[in-house]
């Protein structure tokens, strides 16, 4: 079932557009039918809203950067002063060199990671690409509980076509901001495949009708 797709754009997996409604309920059922929940929302406001409403207040919670939850508001609000244990605060202010353990096992193990992946398939796979794979562990098995923000334009038909979402889109815009930020060209090192869950609840995704995040 074909994605829409912009004339501006040479594949499926460059698009950057919301799926047709039929995709986007295929992928859902798929993610159910393997013990992941989900929730299927029109905006990125609605989104931010059912991530928050499933954090307890006070809760540790762990959110690697995201320009998805940068954009819905859910990044600052799991940092306001006062309203979550947030982990990311902690490590930023620990020496790697002499806290490198301490920093591995909090990132690693937190009681409720929050965060996006970079590609969706039609049949219900996340794939989610890092460079260190700070997250990745969390998303696999660490975390107690995942929340995961999927803009519809990240649905792509298969494996291959999610891959060289990844390479195509993904990765520029990554290497940019690493550039921007750092001085330094990032990496493509750790990607990571989440077909299902074998606790049902574990992970809820909150899938976005309109295109959020890259």
């Amino acid at each position: 079932m074909a994605i829409q797709t912009p004339t501006h754009t040479t594949s499926d997996a460059t698009a950057i557009v919301a799926a047709d409604d039929r995709v986007i309920q295929r992928a859902a059922a798929a993610l159910r039918a393997n013990n992941i929940e989900v929730v299927v929302v029109d905006t990125g406001d609605e989104a931010r809203d059912e991530v928050l409403s499933r954090v307890e207040p006070g809760s540790e919670v762990y959110s690697g950067k995201s320009l998805t939850l940068e954009e819905i508001g859910v990044f600052a609000a799991l940092h306001e002063a006062g309203r979550f244990d947030a982990i990311r605060p902690k490590l930023q202010a620990m020496d790697r060199a002499t806290h490198g353990r301490e920093m591995r096992k909090l990132g690693s193990t937190p009681d409720t990671i929050v965060g996006s992946v970079n590609a969706l398939t039609a049949d219900g796979v996340l794939v989610a690409a890092s460079a260190t794979g700070n997250q990745l562990a969390g998303y696999a098995a660490g975390a107690g509980r995942v929340i995961l923000v999927v803009g519809s334009q990240k649905i792509v038909p298969d494996l291959d076509a999610a891959l060289r979402r990844i390479r195509e889109v993904v990765f520029p815009y990554e290497n940019a901001r690493v550039q921007a930020t750092l001085g330094v060209e990032t990496k493509l090192e750790k990607i990571l495949l989440l077909i299902g869950e074998w606790v049902a609840g574990r992970t809820t995704v909150i899938l976005v009708r309109e295109p959020v995040g890259v």
